[in-house]
């Protein structure tokens, strides 16, 4: 079952919610924000019980 994380669109700055798989490990790929529909990369870094998840632009 996903974790629901919330965060800040690195673009619009409106607050989101990803669905996180942390059993399928780290992962780094790009999603388009719910509100502005820009596309955001997201890390995600998934090392036993710890979760860490990351956006930024395309421009960082």
């Amino acid at each position: 079952m996903p974790d629901l994380v919330s965060l800040a669109c690195p673009y619009c700055g409106e607050s989101i919610e990803l669905a996180i798989d942390a059993s399928a490990g780290s992962a780094e790929y790009v999603e388009d924000c719910p509100v502005c529909c820009r596309p955001m990369q997201v890390s995600v870094d998934a090392e036993g019980e710890s979760l860490s998840v990351r956006v930024k632009t395309g421009n960082e």
